[in-house]
């Protein structure tokens, strides 16, 4: 399969504020693919959200957006190199603004945290030790 990147697309309220949870969160913006109904945050070179203005966002399909107090659609989960980068990337969320939805989970091999934006979405940011992913 030639895959080669991924952009997920995401409803959002307030552009400005929005991207400014995520700046302050580390994230850094596309500048070639933001306006003032989209933003371009680029996770790594192959990983991005598209932050839609909730109008913009209805253009590309006929479905309700989701209230997102009461459901959610997805989790954006994001691997980390350590379960300090777990920590400091929950941490800089929560300051920023974020709600923490769910304590923190320790299962020896595997480290998580998770928190929703300021739209609701839902975000678990993890780290896993290499021993425990079989190579194929």
């Amino acid at each position: 399969m030639g895959v080669q990147n991924i952009f997920v697309n995401l409803p959002v309220k307030n552009l400005e504020k929005t991207m400014g949870f995520f700046s302050k969160v580390g994230f850094e913006f596309n500048p070639q693919f933001t306006n003032e109904s989209a933003a371009c945050m680029v996770i790594n070179q192959n990983m991005y959200v598209m932050l839609l203005v909730e109008e913009y966002f209805k253009s590309f399909t006929k479905k309700e957006i989701p209230n997102t107090e009461k459901s959610s659609q997805a989790i954006i989960a994001l691997s980390v190199e350590s379960r300090q980068e777990v920590d400091k990337l929950a941490e800089k969320a929560l300051a920023a603004g974020a709600t923490p939805t769910n304590d923190p989970q320790d299962h020896g091999f595997m480290y998580s945290r998770s928190f929703a934006d300021l739209d609701g979405h839902l975000w678990e940011v993890f780290f896993m030790e290499a021993s425990h992913v079989e190579n194929s």
